[in-house]
């Protein structure tokens, strides 16, 4: 009976003995270092945090090439003003000469003899081309007057607003070889490719044409005009 009693005893103290190495081995750090590179060796490898895209501009918002819209420098981006926008002499920006943007005169003249002028101002907003001739029509006049054309410019004569442009008028031939003639109170002028006519006054005592009737081309200067 007392030997049955002392295995046990002996067992439990052999227990105790084993955990106190057990613990001890664990105070010096033993323990923790494979526990440690255990656990270290257990967790996956962390991949470096991917680089956030740099955001570009679409298109050409941001380009700063030459003509761009987006730039974003002092100039950059402004388009640029056609110079057809601002030039009076560019074709986009000129208008006919017509019997609604012009004001007209008539003067007959001393020298050279049997000659009237025609003075045309440019009354618009707008540079005007004056194509060709004046279509001279006097009263009661069956067809208009044929042109001379020896006076024909070498380009269309063109009037800025304020401006004036010429023509002459040979009424009568002075040797008679003109005809008859008669006496004109009246006197409408028209433009090429225009069905419009516009009045030129004439002096009270109206002027005196015959079959000789000529005109020149509108011209720049009234020199270019009676010569």
């Amino acid at each position: 009976m007392r030997a049955s009693v002392r295995r046990p005893r002996l067992l439990a103290a052999a227990s105790l003995a084993l955990t106190a190495l057990a613990l001890t081995a664990c105070d010096k750090g033993e323990g923790v270092r494979e526990e440690g590179a255990a656990s270290q060796s257990a967790e996956p490898a962390q991949s470096p945090a991917p680089e956030r895209p740099t955001a570009k501009p679409d298109g050409p918002a941001g380009s700063k090439a030459p003509g761009g819209t987006g730039g974003t420098g002092k100039g950059e981006g402004r388009a640029s003003t056609p110079a057809k926008a601002t030039d009076p002499n560019a074709p986009a920006n000129r208008v006919p000469c017509t019997a609604d943007n012009t004001r007209i005169t008539a003067a007959p003249l001393s020298r050279p003899l049997n000659h009237m002028l025609l003075t045309i101002t440019n009354t618009g907003s707008k540079m005007c081309d004056l194509a060709g001739y004046p279509i001279v029509k006097f009263e009661g006049a069956q067809s208009v007057p044929p042109v001379m054309e020896a006076t024909k410019p070498q380009a269309v004569t063109s009037l800025a607003p304020g401006k004036q442009g010429y023509a002459a008028v040979i009424l009568s031939a002075g040797d008679g070889s003109g005809g008859e003639g008669r006496t004109a109170q009246s006197l409408e002028i028209g433009f090429q490719g225009s069905d419009k006519m516009a009045e030129a006054a004439l002096q009270a005592k109206g002027v005196h044409i015959d079959d000789s009737l000529r005109v020149s081309y509108w011209v720049t200067t009234v020199e270019d005009a009676l010569s």
